[in-house]
């Protein structure tokens, strides 16, 4: 196919942290195309639908253009969050070799801080941070740390439902002997397990605890949604092990970076082992340009600290969420067959005042009687949804992303109403 008549189409596997829209029949043409080119280009036309109907399909599962609504800000910081890397640097395996972590560059290790320090969500003193390809890549490298190498079955890795697609698809993936994915936490009998936390959740933005409790046990908590934009900010975290990422903090996906904070140093030496063993390391490249970012997210609170209020990331994603909420919960009205979670609030120590939970995910569920596959319903509506299914729920849910652009989240919304 010509690059000059070339349709753009982005999708996503099932199990990938990535919202994606699908345009139908978008041409893309910089110059008058050849005839055959001319001619394709004349089909595609006559088979292009009028109006808003170009986009068809409006697929919101979680979030690489998830991170557009984040853009706006990026693009007034102007060079605070910009990056020259000298073709001579970063050329080493190694960044600090007396670090646990011996292949994070310090730089990320101080911004990491600085900006638990400034938000106050997670605990860093007496921590030590370890980077990965994003955090699901930690998440691997806390299961084989926390999985004993000579017993005599698989750990067994639960986590409540709903719980996120993605746990069971990951734990099992290679197949270890070290550990296995065995459901819901609220069903699981035993003592021996390692116990997934995500708070908020996803997919249903809720505030969890650990359900489980023994010697034999061990938690992970996954906080990559504790960050003002999503949710109050009501304590600092202070678990053994916990695990954010870019993608969800400032919306970098694409940066591929994420860091736990892990208290014990055995079991942050054998998460560090399993990185090594997997990529060997995590790109300096990425690690760099992810401590501009994280440290321009920082000097924004400093400097509005002083009177200025440009450039505050946190503050301009949280009205967008605001935002959003309140339409969609105007759509679900409007429709009438619809109901989601009851709004919930609490004091935010970071903003100083009491803030509504907007999670990054609408847990969405189809009260008409004649459904019980929501998402197969949306689907013949032109709106392409996760199923409940897919999180160890009731197929009557759908997972929504609160994270897409803004024409594409104003067209679902727009459908959704519609529904009767």
């Amino acid at each position: 196919m010509s690059p000059r008549s070339r349709s753009y189409s982005s999708s996503t596997s099932s199990t990938s942290r990535t919202t994606t829209i699908t345009v139908s029949s978008l041409l893309i043409s910089n110059s008058t195309p050849a005839p055959r080119s001319r001619a394709r280009a004349a089909r595609r036309r006559e088979r292009r639908p009028p109006g808003n109907q170009q986009l068809l399909r409006i697929r919101l599962l979680t979030s690489t253009t998830g991170t557009r609504p984040c853009l706006r800000p990026w693009r007034e910081t102007g060079d605070a969050a910009e990056l020259v890397i000298p073709g001579w640097q970063t050329m080493s395996y190694f960044s600090d070799i007396s670090n646990v972590c011996w292949f994070m560059e310090p730089l990320f290790d101080q911004q990491v801080r600085r900006l638990h320090r400034t938000v106050g969500n997670a605990a860093v003193d007496g921590y030590h941070v370890l980077v990965g390809t994003g955090s699901t890549q930690l998440f691997m490298a806390a299961l084989y740390a926390l999985s004993p190498a000579d017993a005599d079955q698989p750990m067994s890795v639960v986590s409540t439902a709903p719980y996120y697609s993605s746990y069971p698809a990951v734990t099992d993936f290679l197949r270890s002997s070290l550990f296995r994915w065995a459901g819901d936490a609220n069903s699981f009998v035993g003592d021996a397990y390692i116990e997934l936390v995500c708070s908020p959740n996803n997919p249903d933005g809720a505030i969890r605890d650990a359900v489980l409790s023994s010697g034999a046990g061990k938690a992970v908590h996954d906080l990559a949604y504790y960050w003002p934009q999503y949710t109050p900010i009501t304590r600092r975290a202070d678990h053994d092990i916990m695990l954010f990422t870019v993608s969800k903090s400032t919306g970098h996906a694409g940066t591929r970076i994420g860091w736990a904070l892990v208290k014990d140093r055995e079991v942050a030496r054998r998460m560090t082992k399993f990185v090594e063993l997997n990529t060997i390391g995590v790109s300096k490249d990425s690690q760099l340009r992810a401590a501009k970012v994280l440290r321009a997210v920082s000097d924004g609170y400093a400097a509005a600290a002083g009177g200025a209020t440009r450039h505050r990331l946190f503050d301009f994603g949280r009205r967008k969420m605001v935002e959003r909420w309140r339409m969609l919960r105007q759509a679900a009205a409007a429709s009438g067959i619809f109901s989601l979670p009851e709004e919930t609030s609490g004091r935010c120590n970071f903003a100083n005042e009491t803030a509504a939970n907007n999670p990054a995910f609408a847990w969405l569920r189809c009260d008409r009687e004649d459904v019980e596959d929501c998402a197969g319903f949306l689907r013949g509506h032109k709106i392409l949804t996760r199923s409940g299914n897919q999180f160890g729920a009731d197929p009557r849910y759908v997972r929504v992303s609160m994270l897409d652009r803004d024409d594409a989240y104003d067209i679902f919304i727009s459908r959704l109403a519609s529904l009767k």
